[in-house]
């Protein structure tokens, strides 16, 4: 049996690097979460959530998934986003999604990957609502990078239009949802313009 030694060496590293640094760091850790962002981001392994912005363990409450999806029925990502707004009180929930999405482009080019088609399904339903816009595009590179900047901006509206977020707002508690897109060829994050802290200013949909 293989129980990756390496994997564990490295822990052991990391963790003797960080108490070098903040000898109280793990001391602290454990006390509590009190996260003010959450991340539903894509569970491709190039885009860590902490990591991309610069902050440490404990200071982002982390959702991903398969193309950064958030569907009224997925009572997983919902829970998730239950807990960190009603118990961790969280401010700013972000949808993160990142350009060279797999999962967007298998939606985009209709791929059979089993399973998975299921689930992809609400991406391709993003696809067809803004299939004018995308018929557009006849670069096929720059019609998946605004297929993934649609389809952030799409789920991010999804989370406003959740029972948990319009709860808080109704409860006039502090949160505001973001849109944001992060570029693997340049390690940077980009803005795309949704940033909504009130159910007065959520869109009824996407502008294409």
């Amino acid at each position: 049996m293989k129980k990756l030694p390496e994997l564990f060496e490295r822990n052991r590293n990391w963790a003797r690097k960080v108490r070098q640094v903040n000898p109280d760091f793990f001391k602290n850790l454990a006390k509590q979460q009190t996260p003010k962002y959450m991340w539903i981001g894509c569970a491709d392994s190039r885009v860590p959530a902490t990591e991309i912005v610069d902050l440490v363990p404990g200071e982002i409450f982390v959702h991903r998934n398969v193309a950064n999806v958030v569907v009224h029925s997925d009572f997983n990502c919902l829970s998730v986003l239950e807990f960190a707004v009603d118990v961790l009180k969280v401010e700013h929930v972000m949808v993160v999604g990142h350009y060279g999405c797999g999962g967007v482009r298998a939606a985009m080019d209709d791929v059979q990957l089993g399973l998975a088609d299921n689930w992809l399904g609400h991406v391709r339903d993003v696809k067809e609502r803004h299939k004018d816009e995308l018929d557009r595009v006849f670069d096929m590179e720059k019609r998946w990078d605004r297929l993934c900047e649609l389809n952030v901006i799409e789920q991010a509206l999804n989370v406003c239009k959740s029972t948990v977020v319009r709860g808080a707002w109704k409860r006039r508690q502090t949160l505001t949802v973001h849109g944001w897109i992060y570029d693997l060829k340049d390690g940077l994050i980009r803005d795309l313009d949704f940033c909504v802290s009130s159910a007065g200013e959520v869109p009824n949909r996407v502008n294409g």
